[in-house]
């Protein structure tokens, strides 16, 4: 009888123990979810901070400036002037020469720049061992020299009269600098200089990726029967292409704020390039040499909105920030609608 009793008692303790601890384990999971949200909000605020003070406030600022109206000698009163600057910014001279300078240069360095940092990232992880950790390491010196040091190694690369490649210079008939130096040959000077001074970098970035390939995928093509090319063109290539994309955003971004090295070449060669050979030199101009901040204001927007613009076609086309999963299912769904 008394065990009889215990039974039924445990029959109907049972589910409420069994409610105490489910209850117990949402209680658990609702403390992690709040610890995990407080400290992806930790993680975030310094970024957030920068965010706002680097570029939301400035961006704001710009485009506040940017309606504004350009005091001048018969009118020194400032005040809203509506789109006037962006229509005094389009309809300068030296605009529109400034984008075709621009997208020159984006036309020949940006496919020259990602082939080579694709090839030469897959040419190093097909090279383990030895050989390929020392290739990783020539190929990221020139990244290592920065800004105005690789100007001024390439400012002697191309002098016609010291440079070891004077021979070269000598030999398409310059013997000056403003005869190497001219508004034809920017493009790719230009090109030259971006390459060597960012591929190094790319190339480390792009082979992190390559390395995050699990030895399984790599070992299962194998099997399969895939051979060195087939195994980088079908297998490698589509897992790295968040990380191509990557690297032409941030490419695409540097080209578009280009100021310095069209400067500075500007300067050695005695004038034989405009002072407006970019949007941000002709954004220059605007603010300090013409005094009219606002239509400055209004170039960088301008400038602002096509970068955004061609960024989002990269990012979406690449899957950039895509989920991977996401991802591999909408290629599946493509190819069953091609194939449909």
């Amino acid at each position: 009888m008394t065990n009889h009793l215990l039974e039924e008692r445990a029959k109907t303790a049972a589910p409420s123990d069994t409610r105490g601890a489910g209850t117990t384990a949402r209680r658990r999971r609702s403390w992690l979810r709040r610890d995990e949200t407080l400290g992806a909000w930790v993680l975030l605020a310094p970024y957030t901070v920068l965010f706002l003070v680097a570029a939301a406030i400035p961006i704001g600022y710009a485009f506040v400036i940017s309606l504004q109206r350009a005091p001048s000698l018969v009118n020194p009163t400032s005040g809203f002037g509506g789109l006037e600057s962006f229509a005094t910014v389009v309809g300068d001279y030296r605009f529109w020469s400034t984008f075709i300078n621009i997208f020159t240069l984006m036309a020949i360095w940006l496919p020259i720049m990602i082939l080579g940092i694709v090839a030469l990232a897959l040419l190093i992880h097909a090279s383990p061992g030895r050989f390929g950790g020392a290739m990783r390491f020539v190929y990221y010196i020139p990244g290592a020299l920065g800004g105005i040091a690789n100007f001024v190694l390439w400012v002697y690369l191309i002098d016609p009269v010291n440079s070891p490649i004077a021979f070269l210079w000598q030999g398409l008939g310059a013997s000056t600098y403003k005869e190497v130096i001219t508004p034809g040959n920017m493009p790719f000077i230009l090109t030259a200089m971006l390459f060597f001074q960012g591929i190094g970098t790319w190339i480390v970035v792009v082979n992190g990726g390559l390395n995050g390939i699990s030895d399984e995928v790599l070992e299962a093509a194998r099997i399969d029967g895939a051979n060195a090319w087939q195994l980088a063109w079908h297998v490698k290539l589509p897992l790295i292409r968040p990380w191509v994309g990557y690297a032409a955003l941030m490419n695409l971004a540097y080209g578009f704020q280009l100021f310095l090295e069209p400067y500075l070449l500007r300067q050695i060669s005695s004038g034989s390039v405009v002072a407006e050979w970019a949007p941000t030199q002709l954004g220059y101009a605007f603010a300090f040499t013409n005094r009219n901040f606002p239509a400055a204001a209004a170039l960088s927007i301008i400038l602002l909105l096509i970068t955004l613009g061609i960024g989002l076609i990269i990012v979406t086309r690449s899957g950039l920030f895509g989920d991977e999963t996401s991802t591999r299912t909408t290629r599946a769904q493509r190819k069953e609608r091609r194939t449909a």
